[in-house]
């Protein structure tokens, strides 16, 4: 093929460029134009959600504006609603729409919106909402306390029970003497006095099936409730715990023998009860310990007809499995444990010691209020 040259003017003209082309009829299709605006709409929906659940979380853990420590009340039934109006109301979480709504939406994405408990929460100085939420799910709530010390009389447990400020309701099924444990028992709000009681109740019942189950098989105690009545008397007559299974031998000793107990407490308890010991009694007077009553065991043969009060583990297990030895009296010896001896005669002896002792303490302690008062 020839190529014509182009003269030198025809040279230097620009050329025609040449015609776009022409658009597709599917680029111009409506529906092609929709499903675009739907993938442009789905892609910064997915970056907006993308940037909204990062900054949410970040806020939903970062500190919250609780100034000192404080303790949130959660009643039952208060719903996902109740709970955060609570919490903003104590400033555990700020009081604007956007935290609650932060907190709300937080609780249901991590599917915990049903998993909150009631109770009573203590929540520290910057609590996250995160934080708050672990708390609510995880039931940790304050934890109270009730402690009974060993030997404690059925009324002076209930007096204790009734007088605690977390506890609520009445106390319906009332116990009877020896049917509750000592012990220190944890509770949290709400926790109602019967609970308590029917735990004590149960406890006790454990115990004492587990120390009947022990026991040595040729104590001179027939029933458990025996066990548990001997046990009171050991308790009420030693406070230190190495010397109860030897206080039980001597009682055990007693009765293998056909001996009276002779043990001041059971005077105390048929005079007065469980009230007995809601006063300070540290001596017998000579017309208590004459009057009549059906637990003076120095009065009556064997066991007196019931406990003299709730005797703890130790006791109970001391009398299950008492020290074998041939003791058949013992007395304090100031310390606040005891003299034992086998004979009358070296009882006597002790009791001397203990009298001598005695008159010491008191001429110190008038020697002491003497000084005090010059």
């Amino acid at each position: 093929m020839r190529i014509k040259p182009k003269s030198p003017r025809e040279a230097i003209q620009p050329e025609v460029a040449p015609a776009p082309p022409q658009r597709s009829r599917h680029v111009r299709n409506p529906i092609v134009i929709l499903i675009n605006l739907l993938i442009t709409i789905a892609v910064l929906g997915l970056l907006g959600a993308g940037c909204g659940l990062y900054f949410g979380k970040q806020a939903f853990e970062q500190a919250g504006p609780l100034e000192e420590d404080t303790t949130v009340i959660i009643s039952s039934g208060a719903g996902l609603s109740g709970i955060t109006d609570r919490l903003q109301a104590q400033n555990v979480i700020d009081d604007n729409i956007i935290d609650e709504l932060l907190f709300n939406i937080g609780v249901r994405f991590y599917k915990n919106a049903t998993k909150l408990q009631a109770g009573e929460y203590a929540f520290e100085t910057g609590v996250s909402m995160e934080q708050v939420m672990d708390a609510l799910v995880s039931g940790k709530a304050v934890v109270h306390q009730v402690t009974v010390p060993e030997g404690w009389s059925t009324a002076q447990i209930l007096q204790r029970v009734r007088a605690h400020p977390v506890l609520v309701g009445e106390i319906n099924d009332l116990p009877g003497e020896g049917d509750l444990l000592p012990e220190t028992y944890t509770f949290t709000r709400g926790t109602s006095r019967q609970g308590i009681i029917d735990q004590m109740r149960d406890a006790q019942d454990k115990v004492l099936a587990d120390a009947w189950s022990r026991r040595d098989q040729n104590l001179p105690i027939e029933t458990p409730e025996d066990l548990v009545i001997l046990a009171s008397i050991v308790e009420k007559e030693t406070a230190k715990a190495d010397e109860r299974p030897r206080i039980a031998g001597v009682f055990v000793n007693r009765l293998n023998q056909g001996m009276r107990l002779q043990s001041d407490p059971t005077i105390l308890y048929g005079l007065y009860g469980g009230e007995a010991w809601l006063k300070d009694r540290s001596a017998i007077k000579q017309s208590e310990l004459k009057k009549e009553n059906a637990y003076n065991t120095y009065q009556i043969q064997g066991l007196p007809p019931g406990p003299i009060g709730n005797p703890g583990k130790a006791s109970m297990e001391a009398v299950a499995n008492p020290s074998r030895t041939k003791d058949l009296y013992f007395v304090a010896d100031g310390t606040g444990g005891h003299f034992f001896s086998e004979t009358y005669e070296q009882h006597q002896a002790n009791v001397r010691k203990w009298r001598k002792i005695e008159k010491e303490l008191r001429d110190r302690e008038k020697q002491s209020g003497t000084t005090e008062s010059n």
